[in-house]
């Protein structure tokens, strides 16, 4: 049995780039053919964490190991795959529960940067009294990162579609890179979907030592956390899931539809806040007047990049870039001023522009979602659709990632739920989520019967659980001491 080691936090940060749903998964760009996992026997999980110091000396305290596990759960004896994993030891003092692995988002994201970087985004009780633990998903970060030609992702085409040639491009374009990705990051390129991730966690699990399962997953992790539960009902001891993925959504267009509808909602809260706050800096102005005007020259190639001068921002990173990173910190303060900053600057020359290209090939979402477009009618309509929900937000992410999964086939398609005999679960989301809207998590907490209790956040943002007193004790009490919170607890907004 293979294990241990130290990771270099400054290789995985390379390797990794961390995106939430809103950036897809990362890719490693290489120049050669990444080599196949070596074979191992048969694994044995318990005890084989062989934990050292991260190398990070800028943010010290936290330890890394790898977890052998193959690389199909099918066959567990065919190839094998080092997954990175982190933790920060429980700082006390009193009783510690035991360890609480954290599902990392996305799809992409990277479970130890959290651990070695950003461990503050868990409350202080739960610092005090749990090992936090976490760790980069297969194909993610230092967990064999999915690695493609430099040269055909820069060929990516635009997600824009504008004919039936456009749409068959795309798909031809989308079965290369799949090749390539294939054949430059190894057998693990075909075994990245949740259902092979569930059975990575539960091996972490017995790494740990422990009997039963304390988990935290947020935003994409919560597909993780639910088909463990669905999985290993009887293996959990407590489960977070915060700011919901509704894996039973059946079709294209109702997937779109819900994203699009509650991106809309975050723009509305939005013009509504600025309207009501005097220190908005677009405040008395005509909110939307002015920020479609700003995708009118992004369109035109006119809007510069305010991280990047002398460059052109198009429609689409203003979108997902600029507008949906403050939507998900719900800093509508700063989004208005960055809007009212790039309002008074001076148009570039206008120049050809498109939006985004597609995001970096997502192998993970693709191997979790089959979300069939037939044609570019079919895409069309969908996209008149899009636009009807969401008016103020073209070139929304989802419609991208549907674009990068044309013909990519999918290994864990959408099911509802089928969770019995598993501890309550704790379902927390904003009302005012912009990527997972309220009423996903609505439908999980009631996919999960018995087991599924709703936290309610009265307001916005992406992530809630340490949104406030409220809810960071409820959320503290369930962890700690297994205390469910009444079914219908809601708690106020805190502000903006």
């Amino acid at each position: 049995m293979q294990s241990g080691g130290r990771f270099a936090l400054r290789r995985i940060t390379a390797r990794a780039t961390a995106s939430a749903m809103a950036g897809g998964v990362a890719l490693a760009v290489v120049t050669g053919l990444a080599a196949a996992p070596t074979v191992h026997a048969s694994p044995s999980f318990a005890g084989s964490l062989r934990w050292a110091p991260c190398d990070d000396p800028e943010k010290p305290g936290a330890e890394c190991a790898s977890l052998l596990v193959p690389v199909d759960w099918a066959h567990p004896n065919g190839p094998k795959l080092n997954l990175a994993v982190a933790r920060r030891k429980a700082t006390g003092p009193g009783a510690v529960v035991g360890s609480m692995v954290f599902g990392p988002g996305g799809p992409g994201d990277s479970g130890v940067q959290m651990v070695v970087g950003n461990v503050s985004r868990f409350s202080p009780e739960v610092r005090r009294r749990f090992d936090i633990v976490s760790f980069d998903p297969r194909g993610v970060g230092a967990s064999n990162p999915v690695s493609c030609s430099a040269a055909l992702l820069a060929e990516r085409p635009s997600p824009v579609l504008r004919s039936q040639e456009d749409f068959d491009a795309t798909v031809a374009y989308n079965q290369r890179l799949r090749a390539d990705c294939r054949a430059r990051t190894g057998p693990v390129f075909d075994h990245l979907d949740t259902a092979q991730t569930v059975r990575d966690l539960d091996a972490l699990r017995t790494a740990l030592g422990e009997r039963k399962l304390t988990f935290h997953g947020s935003s994409y992790g919560t597909l993780l956390g639910a088909q463990y539960a669905e999985t290993y009902p009887r293996r959990g001891r407590a489960m977070v899931l915060e700011s919901v993925i509704d894996h039973s959504v059946p079709t294209t267009r109702e997937f779109l539809h819900a994203e699009a509808a509650t991106a809309e909602d975050s723009f509305q809260e939005f013009v509504k806040w600025c309207e009501g706050a005097t220190d908005c800096a677009l405040h008395d102005r005509d909110v939307r007047a002015v920020w479609r005007g700003l995708l009118a020259r992004a369109e035109r190639g006119e809007l510069e990049d305010p991280t990047k001068p002398g460059s052109s921002l198009s429609s689409s990173d203003l979108v997902n870039k600029i507008a949906f990173r403050k939507f998900y910190q719900a800093d509508y303060r700063g989004l208005a001023t960055a809007i009212a900053g790039m309002d008074a600057s001076r148009p570039l020359p206008a120049s050809p522009t498109s939006t985004a290209p597609l995001p970096a090939a997502a192998p993970v979402f693709c191997s979790d979602w089959h979300l069939p477009v037939r044609d570019y009618r079919d895409y069309a309509a969908v996209v008149t659709m899009m636009n009807a929900a969401a008016p103020d937000l073209p070139h929304l992410l989802p419609l991208h990632m549907t674009a990068a999964c044309l013909g990519a086939p999918t290994a864990n398609p959408q099911h509802r739920l089928h969770v019995h005999g598993a501890p309550p679960i704790l379902v927390s989301n904003a009302l005012h989520d912009p990527a997972t809207g309220y009423p996903w998590a609505v439908s999980v907490a009631r996919q999960l019967g018995r087991s599924g209790t709703l936290l309610t956040y009265e307001g916005h943002g992406h992530g809630s659980v340490t949104s406030g007193p409220c809810m960071e004790d409820a959320v503290d009490s369930y962890l700690t001491d297994l205390a469910v919170p009444p079914r219908g607890t809601r708690c106020p907004a805190e502000p903006l």
